[in-house]
């Protein structure tokens, strides 16, 4: 069962395992796994880090995640988004190529963000197309606009 949290982009579900975050997204789990205190703490520092940076105090989050129920081909894509800073994008064939695969492999990188659990701590959303236009991002484009417009202010601002 997921815990829920109120952001400016509306509710946003969350879950977590002992080892770190498992969920981060628009829509409530269908985990029904019991937690324990570790992963209590993984969610409260979750909580506060979403804070921080709908608050533009935070640029990089420090809760761990815990992507280990998702295949290693995913995980290898998502874990290439690490390169990708606030206020910075990257096209879905450019990302390919920074984790050793080719542009080809573009649609399958989509297909990896498109299945990214923890959206917003694992940066998702920095992805946009070839011609640096919005795609696919599964709160909807107007979410991806929005995060996109607070870390561009925001990077502004230093």
């Amino acid at each position: 069962m997921s815990i829920v949290h109120d952001t400016p982009l509306g509710p946003l579900h969350l879950d977590a395992s002992p080892r770190g975050l498992t969920l981060l997204g628009f829509s409530p789990a269908a985990s029904d796994e019991p937690r324990d205190a570790d992963a209590e703490r993984v969610l409260d520092l979750a909580r506060r880090e979403i804070d921080a940076y709908f608050a533009g105090t935070l640029r990089e989050f420090t809760v761990p995640v815990d992507l280990d129920a998702h295949p290693a081909w995913d995980r290898r894509v998502l874990d290439g988004l690490a390169s990708v800073g606030y206020g910075e994008t990257v096209s879905y064939g450019k990302l390919a190529a920074a984790v050793g695969l080719e542009p080809v492999d573009a649609r399958r990188v989509g297909g990896a963000m498109a299945r990214n659990p923890v959206a917003i701590v694992v940066p998702c959303h920095r992805v946009v197309g070839a011609d640096g236009s919005l795609t696919g991002y599964a709160g909807g484009l107007e979410r991806k606009r929005t995060l996109l417009d607070l870390e561009s202010r925001d990077t502004l601002l230093f």
